[in-house]
């Protein structure tokens, strides 16, 4: 799937992902390739991207929302550290 991180300073991720687990408003939420259509507003916490090669990103991020659309991953955050 590929993912795209966006906060209003720059854009902080964007490629393939083989998992993306986020700090929703009401808890955290994993994403793996094929998911269904979502949208959720985030909270606080850290973003964790995993590559198919198997590496590990972390971002922490405020604000903003996640939106899964076939087979992308959209996130724009308010704040991404």
């Amino acid at each position: 799937m590929h993912v795209t991180l966006i906060s209003p300073e720059r854009a902080v991720f964007d490629g393939a992902a083989e998992s993306v687990v986020a700090p929703a408003f009401d808890g955290l939420v994993g994403i793996l390739p094929h998911h269904a259509s979502f949208m959720t507003l985030l909270g606080e916490g850290i973003l964790t991207v995993r590559t198919p090669g198997g590496e590990t990103s972390q971002f922490q991020v405020a604000g903003g929302f996640l939106q899964v659309l076939e087979d992308t991953v959209r996130v724009v955050v308010e704040r991404a550290d």
